[in-house]
């Protein structure tokens, strides 16, 4: 299963609208991922109707209307990978500490893999835990980055592998 990773769009703050390179990765995966900061509901029901399936959270800079239809933490188990999606973390110092207090293995409802955004800056890394923590960076606004970036993944025998960050150039 093809997963493409994404978040912090800010449309149409940031720019006009996704790159055509976003849109086709969009219509190449099995299951897109937005860790928030739409900004726009009009990005949700786009994404919503080009995508196979859509999983997505809300962000600080998300209105009533995305975090009534999204809310602030969403779930999926993608062949045996529990994923969790959230916007924030919070600073980069303590990160996989707080994430393993919060989705890691000793909690009721443990994930293998937690989507989140906010800062705009790409992340990857695993918890002392096991949780393997992804922050695709954003598309559009690129934020003390070279470019913008996404994220793609693939899902397989109960794996999360071939995880890339693919850089979104304007």
């Amino acid at each position: 299963m093809r997963l493409l990773l994404l978040s912090d769009t800010h449309l149409p703050l940031r720019a006009k609208a996704l790159q055509p390179q976003v849109w086709s990765l969009v219509e190449q995966a099995d299951l897109v991922i937005h860790a928030g900061d739409w900004v726009d509901v009009a990005t949700l029901d786009e994404l919503e109707a080009r995508s196979r399936r859509l999983v997505g959270v809300a962000g600080n800079n998300d209105g009533p209307e995305l975090h009534a239809r999204l809310g602030e933490v969403a779930r999926v188990e993608v062949d045996g990978v529990r994923i969790a999606v959230i916007h924030e973390t919070g600073p980069a110092a303590g990160r996989e500490r707080r994430c393993d207090a919060q989705y890691g293995p000793s909690v009721d409802a443990p994930a293998d893999v937690l989507v989140f955004g906010h800062s705009h800056i790409p992340w990857d890394s695993t918890t002392p835990g096991g949780l393997r923590l992804l922050n695709p960076g954003s598309p559009t606004d690129r934020r003390r980055q070279p470019f913008g970036t996404v994220m793609t993944a693939e899902v397989s025998g109960g794996r999360l592998h071939s995880v890339e960050l693919v850089p979104t150039p304007r």
